[in-house]
């Protein structure tokens, strides 16, 4: 079995994990992936030692069902390096995590040719996938005009990037991808007033990162929602009985589906299990959207040892149990979660306490600012003018921190997508995303369409990746 790989970030080192630690027998493995920083994605790769993981180890093992994979790679002396002291937990530089990711891709291949598989690394971009051999084939064709035949294709595409909202680019001051930050800071001058477009976790990299340079201009955070993200709390080492993927698996079976409602029932039995009420812990979360920003960040810093699970179950459970729930969801209770989308977002991927303490003290000097209900962002003579409910503010730069919307079609791999649309290969999801047509042709990471909204965190990726093999080896034995 020949298989091609489209894409070389976390989602396809998930994959490579699984199969690497699966029962195959041989075949060939190429993966394609243009970028010289392998493994990492756009994630991952170099920057500066301010941008942090934003999430405990436990939830970025890309090995599925091992939680401790990525903390024993870790090892005791580094983890002791990069402990956070409000979380109890380390948190490394995105770098150091890229190695990981590296060094698991390469542990994995090397596992591979040990057990007689051959695989390869093509430096080249994929920009078409066609029927060859009268439909028995599939054939890649790369950038330089070449074509490379497969038997199972895997998009690990990734994600798209920010949009431009505003129509600001081109502007002499703006910054349409602030990744790498070690990059896109630089060219900030240290007094300049920055207009930072965006309040979730990209947001918050762009304004710790700042503060780390010893920025001394004034900083202003402008979105729509205002809402920041919630705050990791100190984990527990609870483990969920109730809101499990085999809870889940007992209700499809027992009532012929999954609603929101029967989620809500498990979480509710998980807070009681520890003495806890729902209705105020739900009455919290909702409340989340109309309460003052920083208000809401002193209450969550300062509650990060409270040892009610609700928002720990919540949070982990997300990014475990929340990708395989979201398939079995009527379409009714999806569109339900799609209207809270960004206080959703906001719950399933807060920020770690070091980067709110940051915040937090931002704010309370004066230099850092909040402007919600944002309707204009305008290039002006010497800079910009953004328009907001309460009233007009100018920056001299603007640096555009908002997340791609979920499913995005990254500009990169458009002609690809369009290939495989003429094809017949793939369509595209009425939501987003790309849902493949061929049984041959797989999709990894945050281009599946169908999938949930969350689409960016480590277990659903590695899930996601051990799914994938379970189809290649039971449509290749088949």
């Amino acid at each position: 079995m020949r298989i091609a790989i489209i894409g070389a970030g976390a989602a396809a080192v998930g994959l490579l994990d699984s199969l690497a630690v699966s029962e195959a027998g041989t075949g060939e493995v190429t993966v394609f992936e243009p970028s010289a920083y392998l493994w990492r994605g756009r994630s991952y790769g170099p920057d500066l030692d301010s941008v942090l993981v934003n999430a405990p180890p436990a939830i970025m093992s890309i090995r599925h069902l091992d939680s401790g994979h990525y903390a024993s790679w870790l090892g005791p002396e580094r983890a002791a390096a990069h402990l956070d002291d409000l979380l109890g937990q380390p948190l490394v530089p995105r770098a150091l995590y890229g190695a990981y990711l590296a060094d698991t891709a390469e542990a994995a291949l090397a596992a591979l040719r040990e057990r007689g598989w051959r695989t390869r690394v093509v430096a080249a971009r994929v920009v078409a996938v066609a029927r060859s051999g009268a439909g028995l084939r599939l054939a890649l064709r790369t950038e330089d005009g070449h074509d490379h035949p497969a038997d199972r294709v895997v998009l690990c595409v990734g994600g798209g990037r920010p949009q431009d909202h505003y129509g600001l680019g081109g502007a002499p001051g703006f910054v349409g991808d602030p990744y790498p930050l070690a990059y896109t800071l630089g060219q900030v001058p240290a007094a300049a007033g920055v207009a930072v477009i965006g309040s979730g976790l990209t947001a918050v990299d762009v304004v710790v990162s700042l503060a780390a340079r010893g920025h001394a201009g004034r900083i202003t955070l402008v979105s729509r929602s205002g809402m920041l993200p919630h705050v990791w709390q100190r984990p527990l080492g609870h483990r969920p009985v109730h809101v499990t993927v085999e809870q889940v698996e007992a209700l499809c079976r027992e009532h012929g589906g999954v609603t929101l409602d029967d989620l809500a029932g498990l979480l509710r039995a998980e807070l009681a299990e520890t003495g806890e009420d729902f209705a105020p812990f739900a009455a919290e979360l909702l409340a989340a959207g109309s309460e003052e920003p920083v208000r809401r960040l002193r209450r969550q810093l300062a509650a990060v040892d409270d040892p009610r699970i609700g928002r720990r179950v919540l949070q982990e459970t997300a990014h475990t149990v929340g990708p395989y729930a979201w398939r079995l969801l009527p379409e009714f209770d999806r569109e339900r979660l799609r209207k809270h989308f960004r206080l959703a977002t906001s719950m399933a991927s807060p920020m770690v306490p070091v980067n709110a303490t940051a915040l937090l003290r931002l704010f309370e000097s004066g230099q850092l600012a909040m402007v919600a209900g944002v309707r204009k962002i305008e290039a002006v003579e010497g800079g910009f003018r953004v328009r907001g409910d309460g009233g007009d503010l100018n920056a001299d730069v603007v640096v555009n921190a908002v997340n791609p919307p979920p499913q995005a079609v990254p500009r990169v791999a458009e002609p690809l997508v369009t290939s495989l649309l003429a094809d017949g290969l793939a369509a595209l999801h009425p939501s987003g995303g790309l849902v493949p047509a061929d049984p041959r042709l797989h999709v990894v990471g945050d281009l599946a369409g169908g999938g949930p909204f969350i689409t960016s965190g480590i277990p659903g990726v590695a899930a996601a990746g051990a799914r994938t093999v379970h189809g290649l080896l039971a449509t290749h034995t088949g």
